[in-house]
Parts: structure tokens; sequence; C-alpha cells
């Protein structure tokens, strides 16, 4: 029953704009045709975008880590920031400039901060594994929620993450610009992936947050100790991207 009547909620919250957008440009000619169509549609690349955050990336790793320590909001912190970059590059891709961000020295100072960053995060997770945990400390002031939110910031803007985003959702997108309409067409795309992207950093951040309270001081150790690894190991492979793209600049 909860499930229905969130369902319900988004649905019904959702529909009024998305009636809006496409009586704007004519396109909703059969009401009840068209709002089978367009849901389907919606549903369609809301799935697509779900299925883009599945696999497991340095973002959603820091995610159930910052979830594991400060709860909800911490987690979903991390996620806003990586969703942010990804708004950013939605804005790039609809305008032209996602050529800037492809220039070589662009990438390489990527490549750069982002080894930094991540080497960082990960001797941090490692090093605070050892702190005591309490399910019911809470995480004092906005400083820490923005913390939070600028690491899922900093770990989205690599050119891994970013030739990824580009590679698969630049495509998708790119080809409705060409198609009529194309501003109405890209929106309703942009808006389905990103509603994908959102479900599935809520639904993370909430199982995190629940599930931490069956796990003792020593699982929650380890899952910090192996999370501090996992980031030194993508911010390895950042450094040897970053060494690879300065020898091609030779």
């Amino acid at each position: 029953m909860m499930f229905l009547r969130l369902y319900t909620g988004i649905y019904s919250s959702i529909k009024p704009i998305i009636y809006f957008i496409f009586m704007y440009n004519g396109m909703l000619i059969d009401v009840h045709m068209g709002e089978a169509k367009l849901i389907n549609d919606f549903l369609t690349y809301v799935l697509f975008g779900l299925s883009l955050t599945l696999p497991v990336g340095a973002v959603t790793i820091q995610m159930t880590k910052q979830g594991l320590k400060g709860g909800f909001w911490h987690g979903w912190s991390v996620g806003l920031g990586g969703m942010t970059v990804d708004l950013i590059l939605i804005f790039f891709i609809y305008f032209g400039f996602s050529s800037v961000i492809n220039q070589e020295g662009i990438q390489l100072l990527m490549w750069l901060l982002g080894f930094f960053f991540l080497l960082y995060l990960g001797i941090q997770s490692i090093r605070e594994s050892s702190a005591e945990f309490s399910v019911e400390a809470t995480i004092k002031g906005k400083k820490s929620l923005l913390k939070s939110y600028f690491s899922g910031v900093m770990i989205a803007i690599s050119p891994g993450y970013i030739v990824f985003w580009m590679g698969i959702l630049g495509t998708v997108l790119a080809s409705t610009i060409t198609q009529k309409q194309s501003s109405t067409s890209f929106l309703f795309v942009a808006s389905g992936i990103i509603a994908g992207i959102l479900i599935h950093d809520v639904a993370l951040s909430f199982f995190v947050h629940y599930s931490r309270q069956f796990l003792n001081q020593k699982t929650i150790k380890w899952v910090s100790i192996i999370a501090g690894i996992l980031l030194i190991g993508f911010s390895i492979y950042f450094g040897y991207e970053f060494i690879l793209e300065l020898q091609s600049m030779h």
C-alpha cells in the first residue's frame, strides 16, 4: 500500500507537467491515447536512467560509506553531488558545449584532481574505520552535509565519468535534438533519465540508512576499510590515465 500511494503521488505530480509540455507543442491530440503513450515512454527512460546507475562506481561506494556513517541525508547528499554534474553535462550536450570538456588539457587536469581527491577519500575512509560508531549519533551541522555533497561532485567530475555520460547518455539525448520539436523531446528524455537516477539514489540511501541498524561495529569497520581500498583503487586508475594522457601529449 505504501508503494502504491507513493506511485500515485509521483504520477499525480508529474502528470500536469507532462500534459503542459506536450499540449504546448501540439503533440497531445487524443488525451487518453496520449496519456498511455507518454507515461509508457517516460517510464522507459526512467528505467534507462536507473540501469545507468546500477553498476557500482566510486559515487555509489562513497554514498554507501557516508550513509553508514551519517544516515540517509549524508548518503543522498553524495548522490545529489553526482546528479548535479549529470545536470551540468545535460546542459552542455543541449547547448553543444561538450567539445570544451573533451579538450586534452581539461581532461588532464580532471584526471589529476580525481587522483588526489579519491586517494584522500580512500585514506580517510580507512583511518576513520577505527572510530566508534553509533546509529543514534547525529552528524552535526550543515558543513558535514555540504562536505558529503561536494565529495559527490568531485568524484563525478572525472574524465571517466564524463566520457561514460557523453558516450551513452549523450548519444540518446543528442538524437532527440535532431527530431521535430527537439526541445520537448530533449526535455522529456532528460527528465525521465534524471528521475531514474534520483530513484536509485533515494532507494540506495534508504536501504543503507535502515540496514545499518542491524550492523555491528566490526562489520561497519570492515565496510569502511573495503570502501577505502576501492576508492584508492579508483585513484590509482585515475593516476594511470593521467600518465597516459600526459604521454600522449608529447
